[in-house]
């Protein structure tokens, strides 16, 4: 049976977070080779806890796009396998193992 776990569709990339900064901010290390200081948008402030060392989804700003974005989605280590197992990483999959 196929699980449903949510993919990286448009823009988005998959990245895991470096370091907190507080106020809701981070550094995330993305798969594109990138460090962007992402944000989690109000709507999911309280609704998603991040620590380092998570798989996050994140959506790169239209404008500063290589430098900022928005964190949409945590990863459970669930999902974080099958994501490794159907090969949705390109850089960091080293970094998961």
């Amino acid at each position: 049976m196929e699980e449903k776990v949510r993919t990286p569709r448009g823009n988005e990339v998959l990245g895991i977070v470096e370091q907190l900064l507080g106020f809701c901010k981070m550094y995330v290390r993305c798969d594109d080779g990138k460090i962007r200081l992402c944000r989690i948008p109000g709507r999911l402030v309280r609704k998603v806890w991040i620590k380092e060392g998570d798989v996050v989804l994140v959506e790169p700003w239209e404008v500063q796009g290589d430098t900022r974005g928005d964190i949409i989605f945590r990863y459970t280590k669930s999902e974080v396998s099958f994501l490794l197992r159907k090969g949705f990483f390109k850089t960091l999959q080293k970094d998961l193992i």
